[in-house]
């Protein structure tokens, strides 16, 4: 049974970012997807640990799409000396021209930022977990495979990619290797999406291997004219308060999918023509691969989009700071969940007005900034700093790029007949427990194996699959909330809590009280470890 494939799972697994799984047969071993870690700090902090496979083995890597949790740590891969091909759609790899090297920026900014802070002075300074330099190097290495085609892409693998409906150039990818068919879905997208088809693949597989971002979820069946429709509400409700409407966006489909919207409304007549600022460079190139390809997108209707007179796309850092000075305008920012970018600056200048409103529109990881504020979190911390909320939090909910619990449903049943395991990755643990009972009942496949980071199987063909290695429980501790969330909360509530005692010798009486408490916690536990000892 040696000869027998394996998997190995190194992200996204119990969590929806950091996708990563290795397949290993024959001495060979490729990767599908190498992406960063999003979310908790404790999460986020994975993405500098060394990778805990050989990159001198690695034959080849395999992407579904160009998200950086899926590609993000590849400018790492090749800065620790991967020199194979890096394989993807010419959409995707038009896509990571400007992703690769943004992500890089946003590496060596981090690192600059906090070790500019104050309250870090006493660290050993950050260094960017790679450069602007590396992920250009990553970008040389990308080779294209169009759609529907075979390609040999290391000995002993074939793979075959397939329309995943979810942003431009995602694909689901079908590996023939060692006697069996696997298919790992990548992210899929809803049917009826604006721009793409809905997704596609084959079906008769030995092994499935399937995102579950929204195995818990349905959300309401609504057109793209509904969703216009709703759209036009919540821009017409925030500019008539006076203040900014402030947008997250992910960069990459959802920056469009609006831009789309909005220019659709205007150019109907049912919006005046408000100011429409994506302050995202990004955004601004993504939005020019999406013109380049424009003749190939569904459901653009007529007239001008992606260069509305309308939309004012900011460049330089100048630009977007002079966005503070203005009211009532639209201003898209990345990133989606609020994690780094210009959405962060733009959230510390509004979210304490009242007249200003905050729309999501797209997925908030637990553990996220965006989570936080969608979660109801009166103050959160921006770059240290405690900042009110006041304005008003809004939600749309039918701009996903991802198929709910319904769609992947149907997609998981076109892939029958599954001879041997489902495996529910890329979703919180609630999402994946609530699509595994589902697909259970349905008697789905011969298992269904909700994986966990670091576990190994066996993917023999035309047989449930064989664990062969338990993952790391503190690598699961590592994937929701963690005590740095809680830290944040904790001081973000600490000096108004602190005010609201009566007396300023009060106060220093309840500092010195957590002091105690705090030094008493550190002395039992000095304890315990003498005892153990």
């Amino acid at each position: 049974m040696s000869n027998e494939p394996r998997i190995t799972f190194y992200g996204a697994a119990g969590a929806v970012t950091g996708s990563c799984m290795e397949l290993q047969y024959g001495g060979q071993t490729i990767l599908i997807d190498c992406g960063l870690f999003q979310g908790p700090r404790t999460l986020e902090a994975l993405n500098r640990e060394p990778f805990s496979f050989d990159v001198s083995k690695l034959a080849a890597v395999v992407l579904t799409h160009a998200h950086i949790d899926h590609s993000g740590l590849l400018p790492k891969l090749v800065a620790e000396g991967y020199r194979g091909p890096i394989y993807a759609t010419p959409h995707t790899r038009d896509l990571l021209y400007y992703m690769l090297p943004d992500a890089g920026r946003i590496q060596e900014s981090e690192a600059e930022r906090r070790n500019r802070r104050q309250d870090r002075r006493d660290e050993t300074p950050a260094e960017p977990i790679y450069t602007e330099e590396d992920s250009k190097t990553a970008y040389e290495q990308i080779e294209t495979i169009a759609l529907n085609l075979w390609s040999d892409v290391a000995p002993g693998f074939k793979a075959r990619l397939w329309n995943a409906g979810h942003i431009l150039g995602s694909a689901s990818v079908e590996i023939e290797v060692g006697g069996s068919r696997l298919l790992f879905s990548g992210d899929l997208g809803p049917d009826h999406k604006a721009f793409h088809a809905d997704p596609e693949g084959p079906s008769a597989l030995d092994h499935v291997i399937c995102e579950s971002t929204y195995g818990d979820r349905v959300r309401e069946d609504v057109t793209i004219e509904q969703r216009r429709t709703l759209l036009e509400a919540e821009i017409k409700a925030a500019l008539t308060r006076g203040g900014n409407l402030v947008i997250p966006v992910f960069a990459l489909e959802r920056t469009q999918e609006l831009l789309l919207d909005i220019a659709t409304l205007i150019n109907t007549g049912r919006l005046a023509h408000p100011q429409v600022f994506i302050d995202s460079p990004l955004a601004t190139r993504a939005t020019e691969v999406f013109a380049k390809h424009a003749d190939e997108l569904e459901d653009m209707g007529s007239g001008e989009i992606f260069r509305h007179p309308s939309f004012h796309y900011t460049g330089s850092t100048m630009e977007s700071m002079r966005l503070n000075e203005i009211s009532g305008a639209i201003i898209m920012a990345a990133s989606g969940m609020c994690e780094a970018g210009r959405i962060r600056h733009h959230l510390r200048h509004n979210l304490a007005r009242r007249e200003s409103t905050i729309l999501f529109v797209g997925f908030q990881a637990a553990g996220s900034l965006g989570r936080t504020i969608l979660d109801g979190a009166s103050r959160v911390r921006i770059w240290g700093q405690d900042v009110a909320v006041r304005a008003q939090i809004r939600r749309i909910d039918t701009y996903s790029a991802h198929a709910d619990q319904n769609d992947l449903q149907r997609w998981i049943r076109a892939r029958q007949p599954i001879e041997g395991s489902l495996f529910l990755s890329h979703g919180e643990a609630g999402s994946i427990e609530t699509l595994r009972r589902l697909m259970q009942c349905e008697d789905a496949a011969a298992s269904i194996i909700a994986p966990k980071i670091g576990e190994t199987y066996a993917l023999g063909a035309r047989a449930p699959a064989r664990r062969l290695k338990t993952g790391n429980p503190e690598l699961q501790g590592a994937v929701e909330r963690d005590w740095q969330n809680d830290y944040a909360d904790f001081s973000a509530r600490l000096k108004r809590q602190l005010q609201d005692i009566e007396s300023a010798s009060a106060r220093r009486e309840a500092l010195a009280r957590m002091a105690e408490i705090l030094h008493s916690y550190q002395a039992h536990r000095e304890k315990r470890k003498e005892s153990r000892n």
